[in-house]
């Protein structure tokens, strides 16, 4: 296994404990819509999507722009209702990240958020220069598309096979697989690792500290071999 040099992860659910909230966001904007809500595992397996896919993926019905668009502004509303205060880190993650980066490992986000709430969520952890790169899906292609991975390797410098995606949700592996990056599934998050499984990750875990005892463990075997 290669010594990688950047590590790229998705946002809500990998990094941050927001599903719950995501999940509440959609049924309200489902009921000002006047629609009838999806059950907690639907709304749970299109997380990931930028957000009118993921509306169109559980309303396939909705052919009306128009009324597209008044789930995507009521789920906007709502969900920025929910983060009055913002969503917590899961545990582990902010002193992860510390050690990533005293160990010279480049550090990415690639999310479907939009470019707004990421900024809104990054400026809150104090993270607005913290990343080497953050790329969302309302500026380049979303998740599975492997755009976004391809941006942000270029903008690193860094090869595909050099690469880690890190993620919650059978789109961040697929996108992983279509950009030939590995890929870590987390088990925490948006859905289970038995579904996650299905897309071969190099690793499954349940907590986030298990990436930093693995990778640690990789970056041993590659000094050894003199890499």
């Amino acid at each position: 296994m290669p010594d990688y040099q950047l590590l790229i992860f998705d946002w809500d659910g990998t990094l941050v404990d927001s599903i719950g909230r995501i999940v509440e966001a959609m049924h309200r904007a489902a009921d000002v819509g006047e629609l009838p809500r999806c059950s907690d595992a639907e709304v749970r397996g299109i997380i990931g999507l930028e957000l009118g896919h993921a509306i169109c993926t559980l309303y396939p019905e909705l052919a009306d722009p128009a009324r597209i668009e008044v789930i995507r502004r009521a789920y906007s509303e709502q969900y920025l209702l929910l983060e009055r205060e913002p969503s917590p880190l899961y545990e582990g993650v902010r002193e992860s990240l510390a050690y990533f980066r005293e160990q010279g490992y480049q550090l990415a986000v690639a999310t479907g958020k939009g470019r707004n709430g990421l900024q809104r969520v990054l400026a809150d952890k104090g993270w607005l220069d913290y990343f080497d790169i953050t790329r969302c899906a309302d500026e380049t292609a979303g998740k599975p598309n492997p755009r976004m991975l391809h941006e942000i390797m270029a903008h690193c410098g860094v090869p595909p096979e050099r690469s880690l995606m890190v993620g919650d949700a059978t789109f961040d592996l697929l996108m992983a697989r279509n950009a030939a990056v590995d890929s870590v599934a987390v088990g925490y998050g948006a859905q289970p690792l038995l579904v996650l499984r299905e897309f071969e990750p190099c690793l499954a875990i349940n907590q986030f500290n298990e990436l930093r005892a693995w990778l640690d463990e990789k970056a041993a075997a590659a000094r050894h071999r003199g890499e």
